[in-house]
Parts: structure tokens; sequence; C-alpha cells
């Protein structure tokens, strides 16, 4: 039997070709074309759904935030200006530029007088993850923008644009920068609108490459030098868009890496039985790492430390700052930030006075046992002895094996033995006699 490489290869085609379900070109110019106009009932459902961000945000509510995404009208003029440059459509260029230009602007200034009134100021995780754009930010525009062009060329579009909008996330960032005006916080600002930026290029982009991907035609014949001025034009807004972008993507990776390179340092060099780390951090060429329990000798820190070319630190020091939970914690204070030492040193003095009362009521344990088998040897009246803390004073309670309370001669023998025994001052003493 011959496999027909040629008919496997058509059929293989024909699962990816975009032609066969491609709607009419004029019926997706005028779909963009009406979605891109922001007036009348869009701009007022862009302003409810930048007030839902702005509450989803503030309050970090994810559910909220895809709610505001859902109901967004933004994906219009960034699709239109994808396909008029696509189309080298020069009136809906600008017509999808100009509406891009006036939805961006109330956007930021909705969510900035939402920021300015709100109660809430502070900046939760929801709002934070928009203020530093990655390359994978670049890879889910240009992925998501492709996504909603095959979609909107398609007769059979289905829910995929307000997935689209999801993915692509282009509210929170716009409220984010609200938010960084409101709260004069600059770099919240420009990292959220570069962020808006990213989505907005390669949304575009993405759109452009589908339009000729699937070989629209042009409303405009241009001469092979301006297609090729246009084409340069694109290729700079790319690479500039992209470059920060990638910086920080790198950045983020090389943290990353460190951070790796010094937990498995940490969890291979100085794990140690009844050693507990507490926490670690490189600071220039010094990793600090903070421990309690066990002690650690100097050997073995001489040791982990001539290791650590092992783990990407050469040229590194090790320094482990050990002892108990109340000193560690005023060295990881003072480490993490000094302003709040003072809190700290005030924290651990009172979990160090819990531990002196612990390993004092350990000792009285230790000591009752003792008590209990010395005293009814010296005193033959005596069944039982037992220590205890009442607030801040020491009691011993005294069994007796009489109905009646010691003599006065055999209580004071029995008061100068137990303070000379405990060398505790002002130890109390209480008979507890058989009941009748």
């Amino acid at each position: 039997m011959k496999f027909n490489f040629k008919k496997i290869s058509e059929e293989f085609k024909s699962y990816f070709n975009l032609m066969a379900d491609k709607e009419n070109e004029e019926e997706v110019i005028r779909q963009v074309t009406n979605n891109v106009a922001f007036r009348g009932a869009n701009l007022w459902i862009l302003i409810f759904a930048i007030f839902i961000a702005s509450l989803g945000l503030n309050v970090n509510s994810t559910a909220v935030i895809i709610g505001a995404m859902l109901i967004s009208p933004l994906m219009g003029p960034i699709i239109g200006m994808g396909v008029a440059v696509g189309l080298y459509d020069f009136a809906l260029l600008r017509r999808s530029f100009k509406n891009y230009i006036v939805a961006t602007a109330i956007s930021v200034i909705t969510a900035t007088i939402y920021f300015a009134i709100s109660p809430l100021s502070d900046a939760q995780s929801e709002l934070l993850a928009r203020t530093s754009p990655t390359l994978y930010d670049v890879l889910i525009a240009f992925f998501g923008g492709a996504a909603g062009v095959v979609a909107l060329t398609n007769k059979n579009k289905g829910q995929v644009i307000p997935g689209v909008a999801i993915a692509t996330a282009l509210m929170p960032p716009l409220c984010t920068a609200g938010y960084g005006l409101a709260t004069a916080q600059w770099t919240y600002f420009f990292g959220a609108f570069y962020l808006f930026s990213i989505n907005t290029v390669f949304i575009a982009i993405a759109t452009f490459l589908g339009v000729k991907l699937l070989r629209f035609h042009p409303s405009a014949a241009l001469s092979s030098e301006q297609m090729n001025r246009g084409r340069r034009i694109i290729t700079i807004i790319v690479i500039v868009t992209m470059i920060p972008a990638t910086l920080i993507t790198i950045r983020i990776i090389q943290k990353n890496i460190a951070n790796r390179n010094m937990k498995h340092f940490v969890q291979q060099e100085l794990n140690y039985s009844g050693v507990h780390i507490l926490s670690f951090e490189k600071q220039a060429d010094t990793l600090t790492v903070i421990s309690i329990g066990r002690p650690i000798d100097s050997t073995s820190i001489a040791t982990a430390e001539s290791h650590m070319q092992f783990y990407g630190m050469k040229d590194h020091k090790l320094q482990v700052i050990q002892g108990t939970n109340s000193e560690s914690i005023i060295h990881l204070a003072e480490l993490h930030n000094p302003a709040e030492h003072p809190l700290a040193h005030a924290s651990a003095l009172h979990i160090d006075s819990l531990e002196r009362r612990l390993a004092n009521y350990s000792s009285l344990d230790t000591l009752s046992v003792a008590l209990s088998r010395e005293a009814p040897v010296i005193f033959h009246e005596i069944d039982s002895v037992s220590l205890g803390l009442h607030g801040q004073s020491y009691v011993a309670i005294v069994s007796l094996k009489t109905r009646n309370p010691l003599p006065p001669n055999k209580y004071s023998q029995l008061t100068e033995w137990m303070s000379t025994r405990t060398q505790i001052p002002d130890l109390q003493i209480l008979q507890s006699t058989i009941k009748k």
C-alpha cells in the first residue's frame, strides 16, 4: 500500500486553512469601523467598566476585574488601528487613533478620580502586578491579538473577543496608571502605562499581520517605497516597545536563578538537625542567613562558605546570624527595614520574656520531682511537694499526711530547708492537709 503524500499534505493543510471560513471583507471592515467610535453608549460603558475595574483593584478581587474587562469596549480602536495599517486605510487609522486617545484619556481620568476619593489607598497585589511589564506581557498581547483577528475575520466568531480582552488585560493597567496619578506614585503610573502601550502595540501588530495573512485587499494603492517605509516604521515601533520589556525580563530571570541558587545552597549546606533557617538574603557580595535552634559551629559555616562557588556565588561571603528567636528577629528587622527596628526590639524582648518564663516552668517541673522524693525522707509528715508560679511569686504546695498543719518549729525548719534547696527567695509555702 502506497502513501499518497500529496493528498495527506493537502488534508493536513486543510485543518489550518483560515481562508475557508473567511468572512466577507466588507463585513469585517464595517464591524471594525462601527467598534472604533467612542460616543454615547460606548463611552458610558467604558466609564462604568473603569469604575468596576478600579473597585476590583482596590479590594483585590480578580473576579470583579475580569467582569470589568468583559464589558470594556477598549479593543475596538486598537483592532481598528491594526486593520487600518494592514489595508492602508488612512481615514480609518486617523479615526481609530483619535478614539484610542480619547478612550485612554477618559479611562485614566476616571480611574484617577476614583482613587483620589477612595478611602482604600494601599496598593494590593492585583494592582502591583500591573506595574512591572515583561517580555511575557509582549507575548500575551501578540497571541491575544492574533486570536482576536482570527475570530474577527471568521464567519463563526464565537466568544473569542471577550476572551482576548481578559487575556491581554487592557483595563487594569489604565486603572493602575490612574492610581499612580491619584497617589503621586510615578513609578506605578509609568510602569502601568507602559504595560498598556505594550498591549496596544502588539494587539495592533498581530491584527496587521492577520490582515496580511488573510490577503485582505488594500483600500489604497501604495508604491513599493511607501510600503517599505511603512514596514520600517512598524519595525522601529516594535523594537522600541520590546527593549525595556526584554531588559526587565532578563533581570527577573537572573533574580529568579539567584534566588533558586541561594535556596538550594541553604538546603544543602546548612541543613542540620535542630537548626531552623528563619530567613536568607543576599546584599552586595554577602549572603546573610538567620537561624534559630541549635547553633551551627564555625567549622561548618566555613565549609559551607567554601562551597558557595558551586551555587553561582563565587567570591561571596557567608554571614550566619544565629541564637534565640528574639535575637534573630532583631537582626532580621535590621536587615530588612532598619526603621522598624525599635518595634522589632520590643517584640523580641516580649518573646525573650516568654522564653524565660517557659524555661522557669520547665525547671520547676524538674525541681518538683526532686523535692517530692527528698522532703518525705527529711520530714516524715510530708507526703509530696509541688512547685508553681502564682502571678510573679513562686509557691510550694506541701501535701501532708496528717489532718493538722506542721507545728511552728517544723514549719520553720521546712521553710529554711526549702529556701536553701531551691535557691528561690521569698518562696511561699502552702500546707495541704488530709481532709477529715
